[in-house]
């Protein structure tokens, strides 16, 4: 019984170190340029060990995303349930990012080429996002646009800074670097938008 019990942990300890392994290759070098043998070697476990774990390399994949994730959205929901204001909204929201950046970017440029199990992951944490993004526009009363077509405004500005981070961020950071100007710049459109055309 002892033996069966330890056997099984090594086996889960194992799948862990795989998963935590594979997230810190993918968010280095990319999703989809990297071999399953680049994360055994990492992980000091032999090639064929992985495919104990996960029958193919795409539900590997799938199992990697899906565990981080579900980190990410919790994190988020969990730095927004707090949130009075549409700016500490979008304040929270860069900050659960932030604690995954490297491998959110890697999500965010590589997901049309995920398995779709894995696409479905990094839709569910839109989805989080989405939920806490619509209650702060009610809060404000902002309701001159679509809320969905605000939250895809909002979703593209901040994805397309990440999928260029090469360009605003070269050491990296594109988030601490620019979440005021994020936020300000997103904030300053509404602010707008709320005004009227014609002062007469």
């Amino acid at each position: 019984m002892n033996t069966k019990t330890t056997r099984q942990q090594k086996k889960e300890n194992t799948k862990a170190a795989l998963i935590k392994t594979a997230y810190e290759i993918f968010s280095e070098k990319g999703i989809q340029s990297t071999r399953m043998s680049d994360i055994a070697a990492a992980a000091n476990v032999s090639h064929g060990t992985v495919f104990l774990h996960f029958n193919t390399q795409e539900a590997f994949i799938a199992e990697v995303v899906q565990y981080y994730c579900n980190q990410i959205a919790m994190r988020t929901h969990e730095l927004s349930d707090s949130c009075s204001t549409l700016k500490e909204m979008l304040s929270a929201h860069l900050d659960g990012i932030a604690e995954y950046e490297p491998f959110y970017t890697r999500l965010v440029i590589e997901n049309r080429m995920l398995p779709p199990e894995a696409r479905d992951a990094f839709i569910t944490v839109q989805s989080a996002i989405s939920f806490h993004f619509s209650k702060a526009l009610e809060k404000e009363g902002i309701s001159s646009i679509p809320a969905g077509i605000l939250f895809n405004m909002w979703m593209g500005l901040v994805h397309y800074y990440l999928s260029n981070g090469d360009l605003f961020a070269p050491e990296g950071n594109v988030i601490r670097r620019y979440k005021d100007t994020l936020t300000d710049a997103f904030l300053s459109l509404l602010e707008k938008e709320k005004k009227p055309l014609h002062d007469w």
